[in-house]
C-alpha cells in the first residue's frame, strides 16, 4: 500500500523541532519559503523551549510525539 506524503508543514516543524532540542542555531532553516520557513522556525522556538525545561533524550522523544499527536 502507498503511503501519502505527510503535509510539508508538518515535517518542517518537526526538523525545526529536532534541531532546535539538540541546541543548533536557527538560521540553519533550509527553507525559503515565508509560510514553510515560519513552520520551521516555530518547531525550532518549541524545541529550544523544551531543551530549556530539560526535555533531553527520551523525554525528548516522548515530547515529541506528544506534539505530534496535538497536531
Amino acid at each position: 500500500m502507498r503511503r501519502l506524503k505527510r503535509d510539508p508543514m508538518e515535517r518542517a516543524f518537526q526538523r525545526g523541532y529536532q534541531h532546535g532540542i539538540v541546541g543548533k542555531s536557527r538560521d540553519l532553516c533550509p527553507f525559503t519559503q515565508d509560510a514553510v520557513r515560519q513552520a520551521w522556525l516555530n518547531g525550532w522556538r518549541e524545541g529550544r523551549s523544551d531543551q530549556w525545561d530539560g526535555y533531553v533524550g527520551t523525554a525528548g522523544l516522548q515530547r515529541m510525539n506528544q506534539l505530534q499527536a496535538v497536531g
